[in-house]
């Protein structure tokens, strides 16, 4: 394996190819994941676009990745190709997000509201809620 750093066409290429990941996951979920993925980042559906199109070279900001790891719910195989092209493309980004803290999970109850999408939408406000919270938690340390 060569460990030479890549130059700008090659780094342009793994660019294009996670970002192809992306957008070929994105295409297979449900409708309505790119807005739920905007809302999750704090973004406007716009930004997902730009973030899941090959043809725009702009890279996806590594904190981001997590979040859209979890919304878009990537198989192991595909986060494995995704973060190798990432890792390729932008070798020394990860390392900021590698070494911050991870995730846990917590069960909690919350009334079923009766309608699937209603319930959906509320799960999602509670994701949303939590993950601004830590932001704000992080950002007073």
């Amino acid at each position: 394996m060569n460990d030479a750093p890549l130059g700008r066409d090659a780094r342009m290429v793994q660019v294009e190819t996670y970002k192809t990941i992306l957008r070929n996951i994105l295409d297979r979920r449900p409708s309505g994941t790119r807005q739920r993925l905007a809302s999750a980042l704090g973004k406007n559906r716009s930004f997902v676009t730009h973030i899941s199109n090959p043809a725009y070279p702009v890279p996806i900001p590594a904190p981001h990745l997590e979040i859209i790891f979890e919304v878009c719910h990537f198989s192991p195989t595909e986060k494995g190709a995704f973060l190798d092209a990432f890792m390729r493309a932008h070798p020394n980004r990860l390392r900021h997000v590698q070494t911050g803290p991870s995730l846990r999970t917590i069960k909690i109850e919350v009334p079923d509201l009766g309608n699937a999408e209603k319930n959906r939408d509320f799960e999602e406000l509670v994701r949303e809620t939590a993950r601004r919270l830590a932001r704000l938690v992080k950002q007073t340390e």
